[in-house]
């Protein structure tokens, strides 16, 4: 007898190949049986899936939840979205080295009170997060940015041969321990200050373990193709496989630019993920130049006020303004310490403050280095052609929260709850590739490209890892006005053979694991 079958649902494999009706059996936390037809054996549990579709679990390569195993095991926003893999490490962020423990916290949980941890390697991090049981399979990357910062602090140079070694062994350490790859985020402090040729030292390292190079590449507006030159630059050097961070057209600068990025990602032989919003997320500290960090802001706005308006208002040669083609009135205040001004957008947190709006921003930022904001900086019709392309795969750039925890009155993206049930309805109601091929975007992609082994398809042999789901229903619900919101249509979600979810009931099993790559 096995332990749970899934009956009479329409079977989409992950690999973009043609949906049968059947039924699926697990025995312990394997697919053990997949066959057409209305035959199914006998099995403790059988979950009727007539009328519903069964697919892989989805795999969110872009996801910040470092820390949320910490905060909130349950990971119901990941988790209600039919999300049973998330990898997290990205944007040169990671919780390990400790120096990078702060910004992995305030994007991750934006828990305060969360304590500094007591883990000495990227091994004891891995080991903690596994003892919190999460609900999803978690796989880390190492942060470019938290290595440089352990090792440099936030100076702004090249690193010396000698913290060029060290940063090296803290990669090696990382990989051996079972980090997937390197991140860098380079429009953050300190990965803005860093070359090529440093990124390139590190890569090497991941490189030597067969992991890979995630990058949130150094413009995703006017510098975005440079940028991406930079990340094919960077995986053909090395020989690793490369991949970009929420691919997107920012600003009204690059709108209708989406197909030439496209074709020029393909041609460099690297992937990429999207989320299927016309919104980022970030700090409001990545609208400043390189030269203004946000912790010196009282001085700099003082010496250099009036060249500091210029570069955010407008750009440099080598710094993209993300206010420019945007405005002030498009960009929305999601958090700050004291939890004033939630929901504003900056020209009106201005108004109130009797101040022009980038004197407003100044203010925000030297109150609170750490306050973070939504930009509404993308094309509909961008992020469309992005989410057709059947080589880019769908990924949230979120991190799991649950609307009764520390989150649950901040302004969120509604990618957090949101991602996946909103790609599938989108693709659905403009028709813009076949289920099977989003399916794939979500699954068997992700899983090969990040070597993920075993998951991703539904094959006997294969981790039970599903998602079932009403394909005609399927939708997102969460807005920017009400973001603590959970998708309609997901019926259940399976992780590692245990349900862990399902419709109508509010608790989570928590069976998911950390994944080790090596």
């Amino acid at each position: 007898m096995l332990d749970l079958v899934v009956a009479n649902a329409l079977i989409v494999d992950g690999r973009g190949t043609a949906p049968f009706r059947g039924s699926l059996g697990v025995r312990g936390d394997r697919i053990v049986w997949i066959r057409g037809g209305s035959a199914s054996p006998d099995a403790a549990r059988t979950i009727e899936g007539d009328g519903l579709v069964l697919a892989p679990g989805f795999i969110d390569v872009h996801n910040h939840s470092d820390l949320s195993a910490f905060v909130s095991p349950d990971m119901p926003s990941a988790i209600r979205q039919g999300i049973t893999t998330v990898i997290v490490g990205n944007c040169g962020t990671s919780p390990w080295p400790l120096a990078g423990w702060a910004d992995a916290n305030r994007m991750a949980s934006g828990d305060p009170t969360l304590a500094p941890p007591a883990w000495e390697s990227f091994g004891d991090y891995l080991n903690a997060t596994d003892a919190m049981h999460p609900a999803t399979n978690v796989a880390a990357l190492v942060g470019h940015g938290a290595i440089r910062q352990e090792v440099m602090g936030l100076e702004r140079r090249p690193p010396s041969a000698d913290e060029l070694r060290a940063m090296c062994r803290l990669v090696d350490e990382a990989m051996a321990a079972g980090a997937f790859g390197l991140s860098t985020g380079l429009i953050y402090v300190p990965g803005i200050h860093s070359a090529t040729d440093e990124i390139v030292a590190l890569a090497e390292g991941a490189a030597r373990f067969s992991g890979i190079y995630a990058s949130h590449i150094r413009g995703e507006g006017i510098h975005l193709f440079r940028g991406l030159d930079e990340a094919i630059t960077i995986g053909r050097r090395v020989g690793l496989p490369a991949h970009v961070s929420h691919l997107k057209c920012e600003t009204s600068l690059m709108w209708g630019r989406g197909a030439e990025l496209l074709e020029r990602l393909h041609a460099g032989d690297v992937t990429a993920d999207q989320y299927p919003y016309a919104a980022w997320n970030s700090t409001l500290a990545s609208l400043l130049p390189p030269w203004a960090p946000a912790e010196d802001l009282t001085h700099v706005a003082t010496e250099n006020r009036e060249r500091l308006r210029a570069a955010v208002e407008e750009g440099e040669p080598d710094f993209q303004s993300s206010v420019d083609g945007v405005g002030w009135d498009r960009i929305v205040i999601t958090g700050t310490s004291d939890g004033r001004w939630l929901g504003l957008a900056v020209d009106e947190v201005a108004r109130s403050m009797g101040l022009g709006p980038f004197d407003a921003c100044v203010r925000l930022l030297i109150d609170d280095p750490s306050t973070s904001c939504i930009g509404h900086a993308m094309d509909d019709g961008d992020v469309r052609a992005i989410l057709a392309d059947p080589d880019v795969f769908v990924a949230s750039d979120g991190a799991a929260i649950s609307p009764a925890g520390r989150a649950a009155h901040l302004p969120v993206h509604p990618r957090e709850y949101g991602t996946f049930p909103r790609a599938l309805a989108l693709v659905r109601d403009q028709g813009l590739m076949p289920l099977p091929m989003v399916v794939r975007t979500m699954t068997s992609l992700p899983s090969d490209r990040f070597d993920l082994r075993g998951r991703g398809r539904l094959a006997e042999g294969a981790f039970a890892d599903l998602v079932l789901f009403d394909g005609d229903r399927v939708h997102d619900t969460s807005t920017y006005e009400a973001p603590h919101r959970f998708p309609e249509g997901i019926a259940s979600v399976v992780v590692n053979g245990t349900v862990a979810w399902e419709a109508g009931r509010d608790s989570i099993e928590r069976n998911g694991r950390v994944l080790r790559h090596g």
